[in-house]
């Protein structure tokens, strides 16, 4: 029965793991068009995962997932030639956050699947304890 403990685990792991991709994703998009309170344009965030490596368990088939950092992008601003604009240097250009909104779809459609997947391995797996405790009535 412990190993159906420690499948809830793993799955939670990755369920929470998405989670925080999805709400991620959802700060970038939010911040498409935004600038901080210094005036530089937003940086995208991005969610680092971690498998929880241990020998013992490896040897199980069991690795759950952390998340150890959520970090600032490094990639580049985007930039547009908007001499009107108030946000433009001396030559016209206007700096504009480095989120791509094709990307970030695309890692929100991914961060559902993945989660998804591993709500189906957790609910199965639901299924099987309850099964096996009506094998022992």
């Amino acid at each position: 029965m412990n190993d159906l403990f420690r499948t809830f685990e793993i799955s939670a792991s990755g369920m929470y793991a998405q989670r925080l991709r999805m709400n991620t994703v959802a700060s970038n998009l939010a911040n498409y068009e935004a600038y901080k309170q210094t005036g530089e344009p937003f940086r995208k965030l991005e969610v680092v995962f971690q498998a929880i490596y241990n020998p013992d368990r490896v040897r199980k088939g069991e690795i759950p997932v952390a998340v150890t950092q959520i970090k600032e992008s490094d990639a580049p601003f985007r930039v547009i030639y908007d001499p009107d604009n108030p946000r433009a240097d001396a030559q016209g250009y206007v700096r504009l956050p480095n989120v791509d909104l094709v990307k970030e779809m695309a890692d929100m459609i991914s961060a559902v699947r993945s989660y998804e997947a591993n709500l189906n391995a957790f609910n199965l797996t639901k299924e099987m304890a309850n099964r096996t405790i009506e094998l022992w009535r």
